[in-house]
């Protein structure tokens, strides 16, 4: 079974709390991208165990081994399932890693949707779900990815209604962020508890709201801007200061949203149509050196 597991864009991220096991509960806007991986997965026979093949543009970030979370989903799957077969997954890498992207995460989200369908009635929507959250807050949402707010440690899902198709150009210049790295300097910021956002707010739905009724990303306005907010970049940029250098450049090239994903350091542009948006990446690629990407969100089924 061939699959493609998208990448995602954050609109907004905010931090509601650290739980006591270490845990961050978040609040996010999680939107699917064009840009994906393919992923194919094949049973083999009984013994065999969990084969992996890695091609296309695979960083130096990405595991080649038994860690990656691909691999790692074959074998909790299988586990869980009580099945003694083999399984073949070929991965071919074209989302960039350790960039807030969810790249990993979604090939572990492919892999489990994929063995679902090969052995049906194996395992519950609870438990699959289960098995997700425990290879990263980001699975749970790539079991079935599409235009969702996603809270709580990435296991409450809401799915939204009525999302466009949104033309958007991916930046990035320097190395990969780590996540863990990046929650580390976030929690060691003196100013991060009273960054903290109060649960009962929701000014992460805002900017969804907006550019849906302004009935038009050309109406929509600068206002966006400000709305758009993700509470990791300080510390991301603290990690690595090219995330400001290349917000800047986004937002000089005509950019009608700027702002960062997940973790960092991608940052990405809305650009009222992707030939915009293609204009702006070549100009950060030779300007600046940028790694670009000009892609689309996918929109609600």
């Amino acid at each position: 079974m061939k699959l493609r597991a998208p990448a995602k864009i954050n609109l907004g991220l905010r931090v509601i709390g650290v739980r006591n096991d270490g845990y961050h509960t978040l609040d996010s806007i999680f939107l699917p991208l064009a840009l994906a991986d393919e992923v194919e997965v094949e049973l083999r026979p009984v013994g065999e165990g969990v084969a992996f093949t890695l091609l296309g543009q695979a960083g130096p970030d990405v595991p080649t081994g038994p860690e990656n979370l691909a691999v790692r989903a074959a074998r909790v799957f299988l586990e869980a399932a009580g099945d003694a077969r083999g399984v073949s997954v070929r991965l071919t890498k074209a989302v960039p890693s350790a960039a807030g992207l969810g790249g990993g995460s979604s090939d572990a989200g492919a892999v489990l949707r994929a063995l679902a369908t090969l052995l049906p009635d194996r395992i519950s929507q609870t438990d699959l779900a289960a098995l997700a959250l425990g290879l990263g807050a980001d699975v749970p949402f790539f079991l079935d990815p599409r235009p969702a707010r996603v809270s709580g440690i990435g296991e409450r899902i809401q799915p939204l209604a009525d999302v466009p198709a949104l033309p958007i150009l991916l930046a990035r210049r320097g190395p990969g962020l780590s996540t863990a790295a990046v929650f580390r300097a976030y929690d060691a910021a003196p100013e991060r508890t009273a960054s903290l956002t109060p649960g009962g707010q929701d000014p992460t739905l805002r900017p969804l709201w907006a550019l849906l009724e302004a009935g038009g990303l050309d109406r929509a306005g600068p206002q966006l801007g400000g709305l758009v907010n993700n509470e990791l970049e300080p510390a991301a940029t603290a990690l690595q200061p090219a995330v400001a250098e290349v917000r800047r450049e986004i937002e000089n090239s005509g950019a009608l949203v700027t702002a960062m994903s997940g973790s960092g350091p991608t940052l990405f542009g809305v650009f009222e149509d992707e030939a915009r948006a293609a204009v702006a990446a070549r100009t950060l690629r030779e300007r600046s050196g940028a790694d670009t990407w000009v892609t689309r969100t996918l929109p609600s089924p």
